[in-house]
């Protein structure tokens, strides 16, 4: 096997292992945020307006990585929730601003150090140092440089 061969076949090493740890953590989260009653894409939603305030639907969906089509859709399941309720802009009529409820704020004051817990533990086979490395590799990879 030439050395661009060996090479390839380690790009496809590095994938399929990225892949897997992805899904490991992944389903790890996902089975804690549906402990709460919550779908991973509800709680999102949630996570976002929980860390950064209120935000315009339009860009939920782009923060969050989710079609605009479908934020209509889980901000309605989450207003069915009592968990955010819909404002809208009193300087444009057209932009329609997400903030959570005082029930929706106090499940994410609940929930949220809970889930960080169980993501932490998820990755504690790793040093503080090698999660520095894993987190520049990724935004390497990703192409994102900011911190």
């Amino acid at each position: 096997m030439d050395a661009s061969s060996q090479e390839k076949a380690l790009s496809l090493k590095v994938v399929i292992a990225l892949s897997r740890a992805y899904r490991r953590v992944m389903d790890i989260s996902n089975e804690s945020v549906q402990g709460y009653g919550l779908n991973p894409t509800e709680f999102g939603v949630l996570e976002l307006l929980f860390h950064k305030g209120e935000q315009p639907l339009q860009q939920i969906g782009e923060k969050i990585l989710l079609a605009s089509g479908s934020i209509t859709y889980v901000i309605d399941k989450l207003e069915k929730k009592q968990l955010v309720v819909r404002k809208p802009c009193q300087r444009d009529r057209r932009v329609i601003f997400a903030s959570l409820t005082a029930s929706g704020q106090e499940l994410m004051e609940t929930i949220f150090p809970q889930h960080e817990e169980l993501l932490h533990t998820s990755l504690d086979m790793l040093s503080q140092e090698e999660k520095e490395e894993l987190l520049q590799l990724l935004k390497k990879i990703s192409g994102y440089s900011q911190k």
